[in-house]
């Protein structure tokens, strides 16, 4: 089997990890002057790939055996954990109005609604906006807690599951994007927002292990 063509940004943490190993991933990112989210799909498909290895609480290490060939059941069992995204929230009390120029300015399609303890109250998704928007002349008096999806109605994710669970919630339920939510202890009906699953996150996850697969 031919071994697998890495890009330039892996290459060069292929070669931070030869020269200060074990590192940690925080610190392979603070190297590149690039965040530790940006690098996660990279490390992943180092680590499957065989160039390097990881160990917890350590970092990553150099290996020097030969690379070994990507398996089905380590490209299955990516977690949600390693490449949820910022999670973008509004207050359940904030208008329509403000909602809608958070998305913009965020160029996000889901909002995530909390409470005053910062729980997941609901989602608000672009046409959960656009019907509120369409002949209502009063978007600043309008709370977002009108229009938002309620419990039990939301759909999430822990950061445990896998991308592929994650992307079969996606599909089933025809939404653009999962909450990673996080069960507080003091209340098993109450979610922390830790994080987000979009589509479009996880197409470019699998998008990029099949072109270097490919190769």
């Amino acid at each position: 089997m031919s071994s697998i063509k890495l890009t330039k940004r892996q290459e060069e943490i292929v070669q931070i990890v030869k020269e200060d190993g074990p590192i940690t991933g925080e610190q392979i990112a603070e190297k590149l002057k690039l965040t530790r989210a940006t690098l996660r799909p990279d490390l992943a498909i180092l680590t499957m790939a065989g160039s390097l290895e990881a160990r917890p609480r350590v970092g990553y290490f150099f290996n020097k055996d030969k690379q070994r060939p990507f398996e089905p059941t380590e490209v299955m069992n990516l977690k949600v954990k390693d490449y949820k995204g910022h999670p973008i929230v509004v207050q359940k009390s904030s208008s329509v109005y403000d909602a809608i120029v958070q998305m913009f300015l965020e160029d996000v399609g889901t909002l995530y609604a909390v409470d005053s303890e910062g729980c997941l109250a609901g989602v608000i998704s672009r046409k959960d906006l656009l019907r509120a928007a369409i002949g209502n002349k009063n978007l600043e008096d309008l709370p977002v807690s009108v229009i938002m999806t309620r419990m039990p109605n939301i759909i999430t994710v822990n950061p445990d599951e896998t991308l592929l669970q994650a992307a079969r919630k996606l599909v089933t339920n025809r939404i653009d994007s999962l909450p990673v939510v996080r069960e507080l202890s003091s209340n098993p009906d109450s979610y922390e927002v830790i994080g987000r699953i979009t589509k479009t996150t996880i197409t470019k996850v699998y998008l990029e292990i099949a072109e270097q697969k490919s190769v």
